[in-house]
């Protein structure tokens, strides 16, 4: 017999978004018991497939901290999926909501239901986490869902198809992997609802593919997100937290702090505690810094060029340690680049901390607002008063204050962007609203007294409308 072929990566879309539409149709609101166990085995198989799932993201990274892909990657994925287990049936409770007295007798409320089937296209930066993380809301909101992780993570992406076969009926969740053509006809296909995580540029296409079926979209995107010492601040616990939040993943992080803020005195001394928690969390042997590589060539290259523009131009440059094996691109410092440099355009994905000084905080604030709203914003400092003026006068997608990235790990925030870093918001109930229809429903009692208002309009009518409108 001739050797079976697989079919076209076209083909096998079509196939599985047809399959889950129609299993949709026939079951459209999976009770509480089958939404928990659906999250209950994606959970075991995530455990159980832990070694698994490190060699993968190790291997297509050509270097990945374990620590980092056990933390980052499998407990922040796990966690969410068992506070959606948890809370599950809460979230899915009506929603009572008060009748005024003109509308008496009555009863109204809100019932949460499930969209249907929802896409969900996910980057290579965290391929388990942001390709797995949205099943948590997705699942417990009772949805189907259609994955295309990133193509460019072969082997991860293959492990998270084989989990999700091991874990789920083929008919509840789907993979489908393939290049930017198979992500331009996934985006256009009529979901009821599509997460996409990845650059703005790109998620501008995708928003505008989902248009055309008035698809409801949440995107997930990036920036330039500010870390703000104010004067007050505790300058080497800033830094440490700092060093954490924008070296992990090589600063390869959506929420990284992407550039720093402090008064022109805390210079020095931040300089100093930085390179000490660098040091600290990436310890060198063997001449090397134990920090996760840049992915592929072409970040490498662009990185380097960014450095390379900001020293043209005259920018002190601190390294903060050596390379990562492999690597010729060290952690660095940038102080006070020129305006106009790239460092200061972009957003930089790799390890490298542009470090701005200012003389004061309207200045560092004005600074802030001149830009996109961002998705994340650190905040450094004691006094309740300046934190409470920076928090009402800037807006970003989500803050953490005196720390970097925790906020994104709090299942009951929801995690989201602002304008130019994204549109929508999930994690926790804020996840499960997203992906529900929150369907308002209004039950009319007795006795039936809105029929005294009804036309034709007579003299009641008038007096009724002068003791509502207070003529």
């Amino acid at each position: 017999m001739p050797e079976s072929l697989d079919p076209p990566p076209e083909t096998a879309l079509d196939f599985a978004f047809a399959r889950l539409k129609a299993a949709a149709a026939a079951d459209p609101d999976p009770d509480a018991g089958r939404r928990r166990g659906w999250l209950a085995a994606l959970d075991r198989q995530l455990v159980r497939r832990q070694a698994e799932i490190v060699a993968a993201i190790d291997a297509d990274f050509g270097g990945r901290l374990a620590h980092e892909t056990l933390f980052a990657e499998l407990y922040v994925t796990v966690a969410a999926l068992r506070h959606a287990r948890r809370h599950l049936g809460r979230w899915m409770k009506r929603r009572r909501r008060p009748v005024p007295l003109t509308l008496q007798p009555g009863r109204a409320w809100v019932e949460p239901q499930p969209l249907g089937v929802v896409g969900v296209i996910a980057p290579w930066n965290y391929p388990l986490q942001l390709a797995l993380c949205p099943l948590a809301g997705i699942l417990a909101a009772g949805n189907r869902v259609l994955l295309k992780p990133s193509e460019l993570t072969p082997r991860t992406t293959a492990l998270v198809a084989e989990i999700l076969a091991a874990s789920l009926p083929a008919d509840v969740a789907a993979v489908v992997s393939g290049g930017p053509e198979l992500g331009a006809r996934f985006a256009a296909l009529p979901f009821d609802h599509l997460l996409f995580t990845g650059s703005t540029r790109v998620g501008r296409m995708v928003m505008q593919a989902a248009a055309a079926n008035l698809t409801p979209v949440t995107l997930e995107l990036g920036g330039k997100s500010p870390a703000l010492l104010l004067p007050d601040a505790d300058v080497a616990a800033a830094a440490a937290d700092i060093a954490y939040g924008k070296f992990t993943n090589a600063g390869q992080t959506c929420v990284a702090p992407d550039y720093v803020l402090l008064p022109r005195p805390a210079l020095e001394p931040f300089l100093a505690a930085l390179r000490t928690a660098v040091a600290t969390h990436f310890p060198v042997s063997d001449g090397a810094s134990a920090m996760t590589v840049l992915f592929g060539d072409r970040a490498r290259e662009r990185a380097a060029a960014l450095l390379r523009d900001a020293t043209q131009a005259g920018a002190r440059v601190e390294m903060l340690a050596p390379p990562p094996p492999g690597q010729a691109l060290a952690p660095a410092a940038i102080v006070d680049p020129p305006a106009g440099c790239g460092l200061l355009r972009e957003e930089i994905f790799a390890p490298l901390l542009p470090v701005l000084t200012y003389d004061g905080p309207d200045e560092a604030l004005a600074r802030i607002r001149a830009g996109d709203r961002p998705l994340a914003l650190y905040l450094f400092g004691r006094d309740r008063t300046a934190i409470d003026r920076v928090l009402r006068t800037t807006a970003a997608g989500g803050v953490s204050v005196n720390d970097t990235l925790i906020h994104v790990a709090v299942e009951d925030l929801p995690f989201g962007g602002i304008g130019p870093s994204g549109i929508g918001r999930y994690h926790g109930r804020d996840g499960f609203d997203s992906f529900s229809h929150l369907k308002a429903v209004f039950q009319r009692g007795r006795p039936r007294t809105d029929r005294l208002i009804r036309p034709p309009l007579n003299g009641l009518h008038r007096r009724l409308l002068r003791l509502l409108l207070g003529g």
